[in-house]
This record gives structure tokens, C-alpha cells and sequence, in this order.
């Protein structure tokens, strides 16, 4: 069994899956319009992302944009984490995901003998990354 997040946007998915993708160093492994779905779709969203999968090392994100009628807000219950072993590359993706967005916790050693920090990206989600200290 494997969770595999995924996450909805208001009509900017394909811009989030190109930034992710510059972010993470990853690929699309599968893309598809609303227009290629058998399901009628108002001529305003046949542009729009119905679904793509991202992958970057062994993770796996699905990504699309809502249909017709819906709203994803930014949610408040749930936090992608990212657990590094590279302080450089935790910092670097950090300075990434957080550019157009905001920082709710810069990064920082922690009681819990770990570099810990919190952003929201521009597409509002919210990541938190961690690296534990070795020694």
C-alpha cells in the first residue's frame, strides 16, 4: 500500500505542476486536459488540468483543477512534510517553495535535534521540511 497526496487547484494547476516540477527537479509522468474527458465541460474549462501525476525520487504527487462549480480553498488541517537528509538541498527547495508565497517558520535547530522550518507556497499549500542533526 502507498499514500500518494493529491491536491486541487483553482484553475492555475498547470502553473503550480511547472513550478513544483522546477522545485523538486522532477518529471510528468501523466497530463490531461478537461477537454479529454468524456464528461460535458463548459468551453471556460477545457483548458484546465483534469489530471497529472509528478513524480520527483520515489514520491508521487497527483495534481488537477477543480471541476466546474467547485472551490478548493487553502486548507488548514494537513501539511505535506519533507524529511531531508541534506541541509543544503532542504535549504535550497525551502528558498524555492517559499518565493511568491510566505514563511510561517524560518529554518531553525530545534529541541528535537532537527533544522525544522514552514512555508505556504504561492498555490497556498502549506510544506514543512525537517532534517535531524546528526551527533
Amino acid at each position: 500500500m502507498k499514500l500518494i497526496t493529491y491536491l486541487h487547484f483553482n484553475g492555475n494547476c498547470e502553473d503550480a505542476l511547472h513550478f513544483y516540477k522546477k522545485c523538486f527537479r522532477g518529471k510528468i509522468l501523466e497530463f490531461s486536459r478537461m477537454s479529454e474527458s468524456s464528461i460535458p465541460i463548459p468551453e471556460s474549462h477545457k483548458d484546465k488540468v483534469m489530471h497529472s501525476r509528478f513524480q520527483f525520487g520515489d514520491n508521487l504527487i497527483y495534481m488537477s483543477d477543480v471541476l466546474p462549480g467547485n472551490i478548493s480553498q487553502e486548507g488548514s488541517n494537513i501539511r505535506l512534510t519533507l524529511e531531508f537528509k541534506d541541509k543544503k538541498r532542504m535549504n535550497d527547495l525551502f528558498e524555492k517553495l517559499s518565493e511568491g508565497g510566505r514563511i510561517v517558520m524560518p529554518i531553525q535547530d530545534t529541541f528535537w535535534h532537527s533544522r525544522f522550518g514552514q512555508c505556504v507556497d504561492q498555490f497556498g499549500i502549506h510544506w514543512m521540511m525537517n532534517c535531524e542533526l546528526k551527533g
